[in-house]
């Protein structure tokens, strides 16, 4: 038995008796790298990475490339630490996905809040809806984009037609700034709303995500 591992099994059997809640950051990422660093002292570790990257929430959305220049951290313990944010937000986005249908701007929010956790670009989503507001698919159609305005009108018609969407609600985020829409991007969903309705197809909301929070353009009167 090595040194730490009675240490080791404590740490194990606390979070399985209470979870993460008693748990500090610095715990946290101990008992996180127990699992790619079986032979070293992970609280030292965890303190290192603190130091680097200032919060958990930054080692987490750091990418591998600077995990790998903190002393003892290598490719596994990398890839451990970089998979955190992106199976939270898989699972995030599939349970998001069991909702039944989207009738209202709260309901979209919900479902399209998981879709941008741990984004550091600009993002914009598509959801095409049936008759009965069920999504019936939902995809990116822009990345790295400042805003709305520079989403191509008519590649989002071309997707809804062949979705056989009877409704849309887009989606973007503000990767740094607050929930609320630029003047582009109202002037650009008044022209996505009107194309869409061209071909029969209503533009039923617009979110705009920053962190935590979202903003309706529908409930903020934007869309008609």
């Amino acid at each position: 038995m090595g040194v730490h591992d009675g240490h080791r099994q404590r740490m194990k059997e606390r979070f399985l008796e209470g979870g993460l809640d008693n748990f500090n950051d610095i715990n946290t990422l101990e008992l996180l790298l127990f699992y790619a660093l079986p032979r070293c002292d992970t609280n030292v570790v965890a303190h290192r990475l603190l130091d680097r990257f200032g919060s958990l929430p930054a080692v987490l959305e750091a990418n591998a490339d600077d995990l790998c220049k903190v002393d003892g951290i290598g490719e596994s313990a990398a890839v451990l630490l970089a998979l955190v944010p992106q199976v939270s937000r898989r699972y995030m986005t599939e349970k998001a996905q069991t909702m039944s249908s989207i009738s209202g701007s709260a309901e979209a929010g919900r479902y399209f809040l998981p879709k941008f956790m741990y984004e550091k670009d600009e993002v914009v989503y598509m959801a095409c809806l049936d008759s009965a507001h069920r999504v019936t698919s939902c995809r990116e159609i822009g990345r790295g984009v400042v805003n709305a305005a520079e989403v191509s009108v008519r590649r989002i018609v071309e997707l809804a037609l062949q979705q056989n969407a009877a409704a849309v609600i887009l989606a973007h985020n503000h990767a740094s700034g607050l929930a609320l829409p630029s003047r582009e991007d109202e002037l650009t969903t008044g022209k996505i709303a009107s194309a869409l309705q061209l071909v029969g197809i209503n533009l039923i909301d617009h979110v705009i995500i920053a962190g935590d929070e979202f903003v309706s353009m529908a409930d903020s009167g934007l869309i008609i």
